[in-house]
């Protein structure tokens, strides 16, 4: 028989021996569990977070914990979960009593009851996060491994402790979060565990969208999304709640022309991205700038496959996407609208980069404008060498035009010199369509390049154009 495995260095700190000792004082052995002892034993960073097991009452340990600890810290108590949590330095801990679990069908909301340690590891997602060490005085330091999930670690494997499909049903949050330590670690999911995954993917519709948002936005910040995100198509879970994101797969055929697989484009454009910002929203906008794709493809005999106007119907699909899974509804669902919309602006003007197109750009783009260019730079996949550096240098062009006309004109943001006010009070009249078509018109001017953007050569445009439209 294996001797159990030992690793007090885990636990080689002060918070740590404080929690034991006030253990001993409740007569209450602990335990430290989950993603902390994971982490620990993958040479990982150390959880900030650390999750306390005891074998009596969580609260009642938290309490005697933050008696014993110097400054006598703030304790947050969630009665209706039987949890506590202190912070203690850089440390957050959380404070609950072993316990099982039993759920109903309809509900993720379990039925709980006083457990022991080991029915506390069965309630756990995997295997890898149900390991746990001992705090106590006899056993200190000791490995509590009642699933192997050490041997998971070293084989990385992400499985569930019991039967995954009860494990799943019960909490179907937990396919989701199989995906994300899949992707964020590097494992693979065991066979068993994914075709659990496929056959439990319907319960996701007992889950809120934020928890469920929750876990994909972790899969979006991770150093290379298009991981988690292939496992989501691949399980089927994508279809159950951003079936827009799986339609875009599949390449169709039409006399020997083929469209690209727009899933997997999208899948490269996001990983782009990630590689050079850390923006969530820039990431939504790499992962919806095609969204439109698969509601306007069309087929031509002589053109072979098109997409016309996918950008404008993908950004009037983004509220409805951003409603339905309770992401942001203010400014970054704007700003994710803004830059699906603008997409393909860039390359577009490309062949006819004239002043005027480049100061619309900067007038539609604002701020915005360097997330959109480096958009544009993600959205360039083709393996083609030609092609690639062929779009890269006319992006670049682009820039260069952006660069001159912004200096030149400060078209960005820009509002026009004359306000509403002025033109009222100049032609003496009241609040009206022809004001507004006055004060449209000097900003067409200015983005046309017809008068330079200053107060002087608006109010000479004005003269000239206020009384042909209020005649009309």
């Amino acid at each position: 028989m294996n001797k159990p495995k030992s690793y007090p260095a885990a636990v080689d700190n002060a918070v740590f021996k404080i929690i034991k000792q006030a253990g001993i004082e409740l007569h209450s052995p602990v335990y430290v569990v989950g993603g902390y002892v994971r982490d620990f034993l993958l040479k990982q960073q150390k959880a900030k977070d650390i999750d306390i097991v005891s074998i009596g009452n969580g609260i009642k340990l938290a309490k005697k914990v933050a008696e014993l600890l110097p400054g006598n810290p703030h304790i947050s108590i969630y009665k209706n979960f039987g949890t506590a949590m202190l912070k203690s330095n850089d440390l957050v801990l959380e404070f609950v009593g072993a316990r099982k679990e039993s759920y109903n069908f309809d509900s993720r909301k379990p039925e709980v009851k006083t457990g022991s340690m080991e029915d506390d590891q069965k309630r756990r997602d995997f295997t890898i996060n149900a390991l746990a060490i001992s705090l106590n005085n006899n056993d200190w330091g000791k490995l509590i491994d009642p699933f192997n999930g050490l041997e998971d670690l070293q084989m990385k494997i992400i499985r569930t402790p019991l039967d995954p499909d009860i494990t799943f049903s019960d909490d179907p949050l937990r396919m989701i979060r199989a995906i994300r330590f899949a992707s964020q670690l590097n494992f693979i999911i065991h066979p068993d565990t994914f075709e659990a995954i496929k056959r439990n993917k319907q319960r996701l519709k007992i889950l809120s969208k934020e928890r469920i948002i929750d876990e994909f936005n972790k899969i979006m910040l991770h150093d290379k999304p298009s991981l988690g995100l292939r496992l989501l198509y691949e399980s089927e879970l994508l279809d159950e709640f951003f079936p827009e994101l799986s339609k875009l797969q599949g390449v169709e055929e039409n006399e020997g022309k083929l469209h690209k697989d727009n899933f997997y484009h999208t899948l490269e454009v996001v990983d782009n991205i990630a590689k050079i910002s850390d923006n969530i929203w820039l990431r939504w906008a790499a992962l919806l700038h095609d969204i439109g794709k698969p509601v306007t493809k069309r087929y031509h005999n002589k053109n072979g496959w098109s997409f016309h106007g996918h950008e404008f119907v993908g950004s009037k699909m983004v509220p409805k996407i951003f409603k339905r899974l309770k992401l942001p509804m203010g400014h970054s669902m704007q700003y994710v609208q803004k830059l699906v919309l603008l997409s393909s602006r860039p390359l577009a003007l490309v062949d006819n980069v004239t002043d005027a197109a480049i100061r619309r750009l900067l007038f539609e783009a604002g701020d915005d404008i360097d997330d959109l260019m480096q958009l544009c730079e993600a959205d360039i996949t083709t393996k083609n060498k030609r092609k690639y550096e062929k779009y890269r240098n006319n992006l670049k062009k682009v820039r260069k035009k952006l660069i001159e006309i912004e200096e030149r004109d400060k078209i960005r943001n820009f509002q026009p010199p004359i306000t509403g006010e002025e033109i009222m009070q100049y032609f003496n009249l009241p609040p009206s369509k022809e004001v507004g078509q006055i004060k449209e018109a000097i900003k067409e001017a200015i983005l046309d390049g017809h008068i330079p953007n200053n107060y002087e050569d608006a109010c000479k445009y004005m003269h000239k154009i206020g009384p042909k439209i209020i005649k009309k």
